[in-house]
């Protein structure tokens, strides 16, 4: 395995066999179990995922070995499946290619000679302590036993201990150069042609333990399937608009920079967010409006009423085409936060469509925007029946006291952040122990598309206190207190945090 994945480092990452039965578990896995997996395990579940995958396949490896103690070849052969089936994954991954193949090749003939070099250590050892009694007249008499040029068992554990760390040199090998093939270098973006606004200050240096008005690049969620970050020649990229268009348009990274840019500071948020939760994050975005470059493909007679993106190993996402052009700033994103988008978000180019969740509107890594039908078309959450429609729901979180917080009675700041992407947020209101709604007070104002800052100052009185929040949107909305998990369109539900004040 650890052979495989150098090897795969060195020519086409997905196709480490790890990587390519772990993304092939996420294709397969039901949907209630992939939103348990996010719930229980957050932003680590694809190392948990990873993990387990490992451990399975060293159980089945250590079956193997049972197997080739009886039956060498029957061992071997088992092992050949286990090889095999890593292989079938990547190769069986949409857009592989014939270098796909060889790191389960390595794999499996790796692993072959592996277990073939130690059963015949193995053997060799034991014939030899069959040969020489010396061994055990050594060890009843205390004499030092005759030296043999055949194999001990110490010399076959030896030979594992070798072989165990030459698997960690490799796969920490093909991690180091996984990791140089994803930096990128700087980008230099020209001034956009319609930038946004000076940003405000935030409330984080009044409110302790607040969200940050801007979240950095670094603590920006990340949730997709990808095991391994795309690694994209940014010079050979292209972004392709097709389908039921006038004329098919096909750009490049340059093509794009020259272009009118725009600049926004919007809000994204995943589906997969439950009430209250972290997969919510705020960025400043400079890319080219969608509008313009469908504009150049051609759209005014188009029958299609979907844009299906596809990345750059296939992955597809559905975004309706009448909410992509109705005016809001949707953008094909090149920069985030004043540099170029980092891998984890998309470079060198993704989607960003206000308002609609993630899974419908925020494809990266795109390379292709296919203009067509959801009759004649399905995107992958498509397929697995989540909405085709899904606008983002009205929100609010309360950031402090955290939950079952410990605090000293008297005054104690209550503060948060609420959205409501592209209608803004009008108030956000605070319950204490079941009473009444109180107003709080907003932070500053970014956009409609860009969540808001609040806070309440409370005089806490000692006892357990139970804190409630909840949004009211600018056309009026006000967040559903009715409790929805986040399949099929997202979550709703008001938030409430115990607080523990002595």
């Amino acid at each position: 395995m650890a052979l495989a994945h150098l090897v795969a480092a060195l020519t086409v990452p997905d196709a480490s066999p790890v990587f390519a039965v772990g993304s092939t578990v996420i294709d397969l896995t039901p949907t209630p179990l992939k939103e348990w997996a996010i719930a229980q395990f957050g932003t680590a579940d694809k190392a948990v995922l990873l993990g387990s995958v490992i451990v399975v396949v060293l159980l089945l490896a250590g079956v193997a070995g049972i197997l080739a103690r009886r039956r060498p070849a029957l061992g071997i052969g088992f092992l050949m499946v286990l090889a095999g089936l890593g292989t079938a994954a990547a190769v069986l991954r949409p857009g592989a290619g014939p270098l796909d193949l060889f790191p389960g090749l390595t794999a499996a003939a790796a692993g072959a000679a592996s277990l073939a070099w130690m059963l015949r250590l193995d053997a060799q050892a034991g014939t030899a302590h069959q040969q020489d009694p010396s061994a055990e007249t050594a060890a009843n008499t205390g004499a030092t036993p005759h030296s043999s040029t055949t194999p001990s068992r110490r010399g076959v554990l030896i030979v594992t201990a070798g072989l165990t760390a030459a698997a960690a040199g490799l796969a920490a090998g093909g991690q180091w150069i996984s990791r140089r093939a994803l930096a990128i270098a700087d980008i230099a973006f020209p001034t956009p042609a319609d930038p946004a606004g000076a940003f405000p200050r935030g409330l984080e240096e009044m409110v302790p333990d607040i969200t940050p008005l801007r979240t950095p690049d670094g603590d920006f969620y990340r949730i997709d399937t990808r095991l391994t970050l795309p690694s994209v020649d940014i010079d050979s990229w292209t972004l392709t608009i097709d389908g039921d268009v006038d004329r098919e348009v096909i750009f490049t990274f340059d093509d794009l920079l020259k272009m009118p840019l725009t600049e926004r500071d919007i809000t994204l948020t995943c589906v997969s967010n439950e009430v209250g939760g972290p997969y919510v994050g705020s960025a400043r975005w400079i890319g080219v409006p969608l509008r313009d470059l469908l504009d150049q493909a051609g759209i005014d007679s188009t029958g299609a009423d979907q844009i299906l993106s596809t990345d750059v190993d296939g992955m597809t996402i559905s975004t309706p085409l009448d909410v992509a052009i109705d005016g809001r700033d949707s953008m094909i994103a090149l920069g985030m936060n004043g540099a170029a988008l980092p891998r984890q978000h998309g470079f060198p180019a993704r989607m960003v469509v206000p308002g609609l969740y993630g899974f419908v509107s925020a494809c990266k890594w795109i390379t292709r925007m296919t203009l067509t039908t959801y009759d004649d078309q399905e995107a992958y959450w498509t397929e697995r029946e989540w909405a085709t429609d899904a606008p983002i729901r009205i929100s609010s979180r309360i950031d402090t006291p955290r939950p079952f917080a410990d605090g000293k009675a008297g005054q104690m700041m209550i503060g948060g952040i609420a959205w409501a992407q592209h209608v803004g947020i009008e108030r956000v209101e605070v319950r204490i122990d079941g009473g009444a709604w109180q107003k709080t007070t907003l932070g500053p104002e970014v956009t409609d598309d860009h969540w808001r800052q609040w806070y309440l100052p409370w005089d806490a009185e000692a006892g357990r206190h139970l804190l409630a929040c909840r949004a009211v949107g600018k056309d009026g909305t006000v967040q559903e207190a009715v409790r929805r998990t986040p399949f099929p369109s997202g979550s709703s539900g008001v938030q409430e945090v115990v607080v523990n004040v002595s």
